[in-house]
C-alpha cells in the first residue's frame, strides 16, 4: 500500500527508491563491487576503532578523535549501503515514510559528526604544531570530551532540522525518489505543497555546519602552513608536514564532494550526476579513510605490525 486518501488528496505512507540503475547486468556488477566495498569499510573501520582502544600507544588524544571519525564512517556506510544493497536485487524497492525518516537522520548525522570532527582534528593539529609547549593544557582530556560532546549535539540539532522539516512536507501521492537513499532534495521534488520553510531550515542548518567547520579547518591550517614555513630545521618541517598530510586529503575528499551536493546550484548538474557524486560521498570515502587517517600514519602502521606478530 502506497498511500491512503487523507481529505482531498493522498497521503503517502511510503517510497520507491529508483536507485542507481536497472540495467540488470550492470546491476550485479555493482552490487558486487559495492558489497566488497562495504566488507573494506566495515573491517577497516572496525578495526581502527579495536586498534585505538586496545592499543596503549595510541591513547593520545588524535587517535581518540579518529576512532570516533571511523565510528561515523561505519554508521553513514552501513545505513546507506545495506539499503543501496537491496536495491540492486529487487525490481521495486520501497521504505516505509518512518524508515525513510531514519534513513535521511543517519546520513545527515554522520555527515554532520564527521564535519565536527575534522575541524575539531584540524584544531589539534594547530595547537600541536603552533603551541606545541600548551598542547597538554589546551587539549587535556577534558576538553576532548567537550569537544566531543558539542559534535555530537551539533549533529543532533542539525539532523532534527531535516527531519522537522522532512515531517512538514506534504506528499500528494507521489513517492517516487529518484536516488538511491532518502535524499532530503529529492523528497523536496515530490512535494506538493509551498516548501519555502522546510527547504530553508535545513538549509540554513547545513550551511551553518559547512561554513563553520570548513572556517575553524581554513584558519588551523592557514596557522599550520606559516609555522612549517617559519621552521628552520628541514626534518621538522618533514614532520610537521607528514602529520597534516592524511588530514588534509581526508578534508579535501569530504569537502569537495560536500561542496558538489549541497553548495553548487542544483541546475549545475543532472540527477545522474548527483547520485555518482553520492556514491562516492557515502560509499567510497568512508573505505579509504582509514586508509588515509590510519594506515599511512607510521605509529598506526607500527601497531598494526605490532598487533600481527
Amino acid at each position: 500500500m502506497d498511500s491512503l486518501v487523507d481529505g482531498n488528496h493522498t497521503a503517502v505512507t511510503e517510497f520507491i527508491l529508483l536507485g542507481l540503475t536497472h540495467d540488470p547486468v550492470l546491476r550485479v556488477s555493482l552490487f558486487i563491487i559495492i558489497l566488497c566495498i562495504y566488507l573494506v569499510t566495515l573491517s577497516g573501520s572496525l578495526y581502527t576503532i579495536l586498534l585505538i582502544n586496545v592499543s596503549t600507544q595510541f591513547h593520545h588524544l588524535m587517535y581518540f578523535f579518529l576512532s570516533h571519525l571511523a565510528f561515523s564512517d561505519t554508521v553513514m556506510s552501513s545505513s546507506v549501503i545495506s539499503n543501496l544493497l537491496v536495491n540492486f536485487l529487487v525490481e521495486r524497492n520501497t521504505i516505509s515514510y518512518l524508515g525513510c525518516a531514519i534513513h535521511l537522520g543517519s546520513a545527515v548525522f554522520s555527515g554532520s559528526v564527521k564535519g565536527f570532527l575534522l575541524a575539531v582534528m584540524a584544531y589539534d593539529r594547530f595547537v600541536a604544531i603552533c603551541n606545541p609547549l600548551l598542547c597538554s593544557t589546551e587539549i587535556s582530556t577534558g576538553v576532548c570530551v567537550q569537544l566531543l560532546v558539542v559534535t555530537y549535539i551539533g549533529g543532533f540539532v542539525n539532523t532534527s532540522s531535516f527531519i522537522f522539516s522532512f515531517y512538514s512536507l506534504c506528499f500528494c501521492g507521489l513517492n517516487i525518489v529518484n536516488h538511491f537513499f532518502c535524499d532530503f532534495t529529492s523528497l523536496l521534488e515530490l512535494s506538493c505543497y509551498e516548501i519555502s520553510v522546510p527547504a530553508v531550515v535545513p538549509s540554513f542548518s547545513a550551511g551553518f555546519v559547512i561554513m563553520s567547520t570548513a572556517v575553524v579547518i581554513a584558519v588551523s591550517f592557514s596557522y599550520i602552513l606559516f609555522t612549517i614555513l617559519k621552521m628552520r630545521s628541514t626534518k621538522g618541517r618533514h614532520k610537521a608536514f607528514s602529520t597534516c598530510t592524511s588530514h588534509l586529503t581526508a578534508v579535501t575528499l569530504f569537502y569537495g564532494t560536500v561542496t558538489f551536493i549541497y553548495v553548487l546550484p542544483k541546475s549545475s548538474y543532472s540527477s545522474d550526476q548527483n547520485k555518482v557524486i553520492s556514491v562516492f560521498y557515502m560509499v567510497v570515502i568512508p573505505m579509504l579513510n582509514p586508509l588515509i587517517n590510519s594506515l599511512r600514519s607510521s605509529e598506526m602502521k607500527g601497531g598494526v605490525e605490532e598487533r600481527n606478530c
